[in-house]
């Protein structure tokens, strides 16, 4: 099993989806299961939960890899029925999730769906090291192997200056 460090809702990363959910709790009561309100947000590999938005530590976090979400109308048998999703995966706890409408409720299905679908294809890396550094080209702009696309992402440099004629870059030492 593997640990997922548990951080504040700020700390979670990548953010590709957040919201307020109805949670349905492991623990059965007399009058059946609970669903309690949970801010949850999934990031590019796990699905956090919390008591709410605000909140320090997770109330709970899992891997989304290797789990699949559907919508569930079977899950509740009042009039959110047609909100409800879950997710799963073999030998794994299942999740069962009750959205504030129908809409949102498919929205949650399709992220986590497009989210899996990347992680399962090996054409997207992704490091949660270099997370910040992903985009960051700023550090190379000096190097001999600068390329073309750098100064366009950095056009706020003042040493940058494009002059409409001239559509080539001028690289250091070729002038």
């Amino acid at each position: 099993l593997e640990e997922i460090p548990p951080r504040p809702v700020q700390d979670t990363g990548n953010i590709l989806k957040q919201g307020y959910l109805e949670k349905r709790s492991r623990e059965h009561s007399f009058f059946g299961s609970e669903w309690q309100k949970r801010w949850c947000v999934l990031n590019r590999k796990t699905f956090y939960y919390y008591a709410n938005e605000k909140s320090k530590q997770p109330k709970g976090n899992f891997s989304i890899e290797n789990y699949s979400a559907r919508l569930a109308f079977h899950l509740r048998k009042d009039s959110r029925k047609k909100c409800c999703f879950e997710l799963t995966c073999p030998g794994k706890r299942t999740y069962e999730f009750t959205a504030p409408s129908p809409a949102e409720a498919e929205d949650w299905v399709d992220q986590i769906q497009f989210l899996l679908k990347d992680l399962s294809s090996l054409t997207i890396p992704f490091d949660e090291e270099d997370e910040e550094e992903l985009y960051n080209d700023v550090e190379s702009s000096d190097s001999v192997n600068t390329t073309s696309h750098n100064t366009t992402l950095n056009q706020d440099e003042p040493n940058v200056e494009m002059e409409e004629d001239d559509i080539y870059e001028v690289l250091p030492g070729k002038q």
